[in-house]
């Protein structure tokens, strides 16, 4: 019984000069490609070195502009997380596609307008519709009712804060605080100015992710736990108890 395998239909019409016709197919377009990374290669002074550095530089600037952004703190007003000099890398794409600043992100926003012609860093203490009140009996800020321990991230000897406020933060905006209370220009210092301190989610440019330098201080930027509890709508205080007269 002859048991050698038979060549199929398909063996027997193809060919080398065939297959390499058939990998061909849209070799128009392939070969315009390479003749353009070809001339351009030519045409630069380097050649291809100089066009894979200016592809690179190009990749790295659509880089920054759309999902990620290096940033260099400048003060030391959100010690002790973030050291003067340290850079943070910011997530662009943070709060795109229908994502919000949540309680405990550290955030850069566009402060034109508001805070000054730069670009700050705070982190997020209210949101839209919270009630933030400073402070309780023990000194605490309170979010929605609710105490707020901030003593994991709060730089040493610093209390929550020593300017007392009561605000209800409007609809599409932050309430915004830098880790060092006593050395930082935050939403307390503009209560009284246009827009009362808050800031626009729209000038959010993004949330501080990573410290990325320098390699000793290398890690990343967690939210703190401290707002987890903290319940979405302003809690109701039970009423007043009224002493009866017999």
């Amino acid at each position: 019984m002859d048991t050698e395998a038979q060549p199929t239909e398909r063996d027997r019409s193809s060919s080398p000069s065939d297959a390499e016709e058939i990998s061909d197919t849209g070799g128009p377009e392939g070969r315009s490609r390479l003749s353009l990374v070809s001339w351009a290669a030519e045409w630069l002074p380097g050649g291809r070195i100089t066009l894979s550095l200016l592809v690179f530089l190009m990749f790295l600037l659509l880089l920054s502009n759309f999902v990620l952004q290096p940033f260099q703190i400048p003060s030391g007003s959100m010690e002790r997380g973030l050291r003067i000099g340290d850079r943070v890398l910011v997530n662009k794409l943070a709060y795109r596609f229908g994502a919000e600043p949540r309680r405990g992100d550290v955030v850069v926003f566009d402060g034109t307008g508001y805070f000054g012609d730069a670009d700050y860093i705070k982190r997020v203490v209210g949101v839209g519709g919270d009630h933030v009140v400073c402070c309780d009996k023990e000194g605490r800020i309170e979010v929605n009712g609710r105490s707020v321990d901030e003593s994991t991230f709060l730089y040493p000897g610093d209390s929550p804060s020593t300017v007392p406020f009561d605000v209800v933060v409007p609809q599409g905006t932050l309430f915004v605080l830098g880790d060092h209370r006593s050395d930082s220009s935050d939403s307390r210092d503009h209560l009284g100015s246009p827009g009362g301190g808050m800031i626009p989610v729209d000038d959010v440019i993004g949330r501080a992710d990573w410290i990325v330098w320098p390699v000793g201080h290398f890690t990343r930027i967690h939210g703190p736990g401290a707002y987890a509890r903290v319940p979405s709508v302003p809690e109701a205080k039970p009423p007043r108890a009224v002493g009866a007269h017999g």
